[in-house]
């Protein structure tokens, strides 16, 4: 037998296709796909819709689809539309192809962001909106300057009707696909007055050559409806479309896509129905639940097998947001069968569950877990205060991902600002934050005056602001301005010597019109407002101001730079796509998550997207999700209890692992069986008879069987006022009295603060009790 003869060079460099690839590459990257990514992979013809669950290989899929598309000759890099939502996500794509099929990938010009995308649209017909190509785009900044000039125009009072909740409503009409001409009566601002501002607006960007990013994609809708020549060269050359994250796309960029789709329908859509949590930004979940009816014959692919996270996670995930009407339905497996339960914790406080979470990641790290490992997610920004001291306490390392740490907040070092001017005249730093902040009309010009003078003289800002009062140095209006500020400071001043420091800092918020300034902000107004509130509250556990403001400044100096080893704290919202071995969920309580804000604005949808992100959150976690609440929380000077989270009870007991600490279920101190929270109306607190939490009852108990099962065990607390640190509410209890508890044992009492005990055992060491769980000894 002969041997073959030895293959030719020209063979060897013969080129393969359009993609360059080798039969036997192509082999090569289809290998490892699991039966469903591989079906989504080679059905290349028509609509389909992936329906890609968390950790089941979404990005895989998208990336070998598109070298599947090239290396087979079906398409030419130029002829595919490929979208994402992020250029990292871009980014990252094109990298992955280009190691799939090699150079060929640096051809899909059309592989970007939507407005990357638009932009180049645009660029090519921009004189039919009434642009040239050398258009430029504005940023927010700029946005928001012709947004005032605009407002000042019309006679607008800048306070109440802000620049930047203009800009913004404005960007979310474009999210909307509406041109001025087009929007609803029912969409306004400043009295009627939305409709002119919006058209002043585009009139003044057309003026400057100039658009921002929502008329990038609104500039495209246009020329596409109206000039159906363009339309339809585009979609011949888009042989094929691809679009991730579709759960998150907006009304623009839907109407975008379906004017671009070929009679083909050759569109591939990536997405979970599951993950769609951004509808505060315009994010429309509608889109991906009616992919099916705008493409009839369209092949929908579930990829539900996780490669990410534990049985018991998963299962937890699962049973949670199966509670949701509005979803295609798919269910998450793995062959990975070991692991622990979530764990779910009742805590005492808000105090308490950081201190809890700070120990198990101590504890957690002397394991072996690296602090990056390890993540607390938490529903709104305010949250994170608690954890920052207790990590800054106990040197644990910690970055805040997507914002700056609670004390480095504008409206913080703002409030911080004003209380360290009222305590010290001295602190020019201070009077130089806050003395136009609000507007007071006293420009930089006439501050930075200010603080020459002083400086020249030796004394402090406040001291020769009020030297210049008497003079004609400054405007008169500028003085006003500051003569006002200084009776402001002073009388503030007064107060605080007969007030608590809480209370102070809430007057000063007020009544310097730093609030109103907030309220007025749509945008980000509500969010700082929280901030503040969660600072005023914090402030209750410190003696008086000058111990609070020695606090803050001791953690900000032990505050050390961000490690590459450090626990990451963030939002729920910011946590998507990223995955941590251990993940912490604090903060499981009614109005806080599910947000009662959320639920009081949008009812029913607000609250089934509530339960989205906490999908998103649970799904975060590889190995371990440790999921808490607390049984307390201390609002301006009173322990109020807290309910647990609908979403605790959600979910499945078979998954998970419930504790709690003593003094949260009764007398009796210990599990107890009980039908569900949610079966009965709370008896306290506006917010529980809001619209929102009434529709989401009715919705309840519309869906209740006659006769409900029994439930598995659940943490119960009665919406009553349970303990207060108020001194008046005496319980005849002394320090020194000796106590026992039916968990904790004997011990003698420490500290009494109303019906609040600190109780320091025998056994169990220093734990803070109710005086009704404790007996005289």
């Amino acid at each position: 037998m002969t041997d073959s003869a030895p293959p030719r060079i020209s063979d060897l460099a013969r080129s393969h296709g359009p993609g360059g690839v080798a039969p036997a590459a192509v082999r090569d990257y289809l290998s490892g796909l699991n039966p469903e990514q591989r079906d989504a992979v080679e059905t290349t013809e028509g609509p389909v819709l992936v329906l890609a669950g968390a950790g089941t290989g979404k990005t895989r899929v998208l990336t070998t689809r598109l070298a599947h598309i090239l290396a087979t000759g079906r398409a030419k890099p130029w002829e595919l539309l490929a979208v994402t939502f992020t250029n990292k996500a871009a980014r990252e794509m094109r990298e992955r192809i280009t190691h799939l099929i090699g150079p060929s990938a640096e051809g899909l010009r059309w592989l970007g962001t939507f407005h990357s995308v638009a932009a180049q649209i645009l660029r090519r017909h921009a004189e039919l909106v009434g642009l040239k190509s050398t258009f430029t785009i504005l940023d927010t900044d700029d946005q928001e300057r012709v947004c005032k000039q605009l407002l000042e125009a019309a006679n607008l009072d800048t306070k109440r009707w802000t620049p930047r909740s203009l800009s913004g409503l404005i960007d979310h009409w474009k999210n909307r696909g509406w041109t001025p001409d087009k929007l609803p009566p029912s969409e306004d601002f400043a009295n009627g007055k939305g409709h002119g501002l919006y058209a002043a607006y585009q009139a003044r960007l057309a003026s400057l050559n100039a658009c921002d990013f929502g008329d990038l994609l609104l500039h495209n809708l246009t020329i596409l409806s109206k000039h159906a020549d363009i339309a339809e060269e585009y979609r011949r050359r888009f042989r094929y479309i691809l679009v991730d994250e579709y759960q998150d796309t907006n009304v623009a960029q839907y109407l975008w896509l379906r004017l671009l789709t070929s009679s083909t329908g050759n569109v591939c859509c990536v997405g979970d129905d599951d993950q769609s949590i951004y509808g505060w930004r315009g994010a429309e979940v509608d889109n991906i639940l009616r992919f099916e009816r705008d493409f009839p014959g369209a092949k929908v692919i579930r990829l539900e097998r996780n490669y990410r996270s534990t049985h018991h996670i998963l299962g937890a995930a699962s049973g949670l947001i199966a509670a949701n009407k509005g979803r295609l339905g798919k269910t998450l497996w793995t062959e990975e069968t070991s692991g622990d339960k979530v764990r779910v914790r009742g805590v005492w406080d808000g105090e308490a569950e950081a201190r809890l979470i700070a120990d198990e990641i101590e504890t957690a790290r002397k394991q072996g877990v690296a602090y990056k490992d390890m993540a607390v997610l938490v529903r709104a920004s305010f949250q994170m205060r608690a954890f920052e001291e207790r990590f800054v306490m106990l040197a644990v390392p910690y970055t805040v991902i997507g914002g700056p740490r609670f004390f480095e907040r504008a409206e913080i070092r703002d409030a911080h600002a004003y209380l360290r001017l009222i305590l010290s005249e001295d602190d020019d730093l201070a009077f130089e934050r806050i003395v136009n902040v609000p507007k007071r009309g006293i420009g930089d010009t006439s501050v930075q005056k200010v603080l020459q003078i002083a400086r020249e003289n030796g004394v402090s800002a406040m001291t020769a602001v009020r030297a210049l009062l008497g003079s004609d140095e400054l405007q008169a209006r500028t003085r006003t301005a500051l003569s006002n500020f200084v009776r402001d400071i002073d009388r503030w001043r007064e107060f605080a010597n007969t007030s608590t420091q809480w209370e102070l800092t809430e007057t000063v918020l007020e009544e310097s019109g730093y609030t109103d300034m907030q309220k007025a902000d749509r945008a980000t107004g509500q969010t700082r407002l929280d901030n503040l509130k969660e600072l005023t509250q914090s402030m209750q556990a410190f003696d008086g101001l000058t111990a609070y403001l020695e606090h803050v400044s001791l953690v900000m100096d032990l505050d050390r730079g961000e490690s590459a080893d450090s626990v990451q704290i963030m939002t729920l919202h910011g946590a998507k796509g990223l995955e941590f071995p251990l993940v912490f969920l604090p903060g499981w309580e009614e109005g806080v998550f599910p947000s009662q804000r959320s639920i009081d604005e949008k009812g029913e949808k607000g609250l089934e997207e509530e339960r989205r992100l906490a999908y998103v959150g649970v799904t975060r976690a590889k190995a371990d999700a440790r999921i808490s609440f607390a049984a307390n929380r201390l609002v301006y000077g009173r322990w109020t209890s807290q309910l647990p989270s609908r979403f605790v009870d959600e979910l499945p007991i078979d998954h998970v692992e419930a504790q709690s600490d003593t003094g949260y279920y009764g007398a009796s101190g210990g599990m107890k069986e009980a039908k569900s929270r949610w079966d009965e109306m709370p008896t306290f607190g506006s917010g529980y008879s809001s619209p929102g939490w009434k529709r989401a009852q009715s919705f309840t108990a519309a869906k209740a069987p006659a006769a409900r099962p029994a439930r598995h065990t659940l943490i119960e607390g009665d919406g009553r006022l349970v303990a207060t640190a108020d001194p008046k509410a005496g319980s005849g209890w002394t320090r020194g009295d000796r106590v026992f508890h039916q968990k904790f044992g004997y011990g003698k009492v420490r500290v009494i603060e109303g019906n609040k005990l600190v109780v320091d055992f025998e056994k169990a060491g220093e734990k803070k009790v109710i005086d009704t769980f404790v007996e005289k000894a």
